[in-house]
């Protein structure tokens, strides 16, 4: 579990008439975004990517991820500790892989995650200076230290569930493996779907 009570930050979304939770990617656009969005449009599950802008190839599918209905963020250009950049330096790296999403795209980037979950107020400051909201998250299921228990993810996240929940998930074999089954094992707690 994470939460921070810094009003620039997002961890969750608000409460509504049901209880939902937003499913969000990093690391990608990887070569298993076709199987993901496989995944996803099976389940009728919309999802939030945090790209690395630096695998952000123009032959990504990345117009199948906008025409499902899914949302893009930046993840930086790069995986880099932002914190350990000026103020400047880290305004540019968001500005620039800001600036390539939407060029590639067309769509407009108002959702950043820090690298490695790592900010300063420098990095609130630039994000904000750019018009995106920083977006952490409440349930992280270490999808990423798990290759060998790929089955303790869905655990992981449903122990930890609650309406609003921002669950953070990567473009990684593991978690597509048992995606599937997470999303079943989301809905039978009750929790619907929804974006940011």
């Amino acid at each position: 579990m994470y939460d921070s009570t810094n009003p620039d930050i997002v961890t969750s979304i608000g409460p509504s008439e049901e209880k939902s939770v937003v499913l969000t990617f990093d690391d990608g656009p990887s070569k298993l975004l076709p199987r993901f969005l496989d995944v996803l449009q099976q389940h009728g599950v919309p999802a939030v990517f945090f790209w690395e802008t630096r695998l952000l190839h123009p032959d990504r599918p990345w117009k199948r991820v906008l025409e499902e209905g899914h949302q893009l963020g930046t993840h930086a250009t790069k995986h880099v500790n932002l914190t350990k950049l000026t103020h400047e330096q880290q305004y540019n790296e968001l500005k620039n892989s800001q600036q390539r999403i939407e060029t590639i795209t067309g769509a407009t980037v108002k959702l950043f995650r820090p690298p490695f979950g790592q900010f300063n107020d420098d990095t609130l400051q630039a994000a904000k200076r750019l018009g995106m909201t920083t977006v952490m998250w409440k349930v992280a299921p270490i999808d990423w230290e798990l290759k060998e228990s790929p089955e303790q993810i869905v655990a992981n996240t449903v122990s930890h569930l609650e309406d609003g929940a921002i669950i953070l998930l990567h473009e990684i074999r593991p978690t597509l493996g048992i995606l599937p089954q997470l999303i079943e094992a989301i809905r039978e707690k009750g929790y619907t779907f929804k974006l940011l």
